[in-house]
């Protein structure tokens, strides 16, 4: 996999708590089949060893389609299951410290919600950034809401893709068609949908107003 040419498009995230499908696996098939073109495994309350089985599960399904499977937080887990990348909040550990254990042809995804960290993942090696909440949002309660006017100040700071993230949803994704954003990361709009393969499909056409 050429990591330069990630599709940030439909990036979206799992959470078992939240989705319609039987298994997490099942959840991910749906969603890849309807055009998603990155895959988080997001499981914040699995143990490690519980979070490693399921990510070699997942790893599997995301292999057969050719989408990059990125681990949420943990870079233990991408390492061992050979992930093509880790996406690391502000209070995980640094991003030098991550493209240094996981080398140069992974992806490491930054959370930087301001431009001062944007600038910072930018320099410190980040592929892509992530910037949030754009919307309040149930599946990160603690998230203070962004603007656009921030998310446009970041836009112009850096020139490495933008993910937003936040209560997007195929109702409010279009807001941002213009921005320069390069994809929208989705959990409950599309996982939670009784038909998320649909949903990943209808997201993706309107996705493709965005240019």
């Amino acid at each position: 996999m050429d990591k330069r040419r990630t599709d940030y498009s439909l990036y979206i995230c799992t959470d078992s708590g939240l989705m319609s499908s039987p298994t997490v696996e099942e959840s991910v098939e749906a969603v890849l089949r309807g055009g998603a073109t990155v895959i988080q495994l997001r499981e914040k309350n699995a143990s490690s060893r519980e979070l490693y089985e399921l990510a070699l599960r997942v790893k599997a399904v995301t292999d057969r389609y050719g989408v990059p499977l990125i681990i949420d937080d943990r870079l233990d887990v991408a390492l061992a299951v050979d992930a093509a990348g880790v996406h690391l909040g502000q209070s995980d550990l640094p991003c030098t410290a991550a493209r240094r254990l996981l080398g140069e042809d992974k992806i490491v995804g930054i959370t930087a919600p301001t431009v001062e960290l944007a600038k910072q993942a930018k320099a410190e090696g980040a592929d892509y950034i992530g910037v949030g909440a754009m919307f309040v949002t149930s599946t990160k309660t603690d998230a203070k809401p962004n603007t656009r006017e921030n998310l446009a100040a970041i836009r112009a700071a850096v020139d490495i893709p933008i993910v937003i993230i936040g209560g997007v949803k195929r109702s409010n994704v279009l807001t941002f068609a213009g921005m320069g954003i390069d994809g929208a990361a989705v959990i409950s709009d599309i996982i939670a949908d009784p038909d998320p393969e649909s949903a990943a499909r209808e997201m993706k056409a309107v996705l493709g107003k965005f240019r």
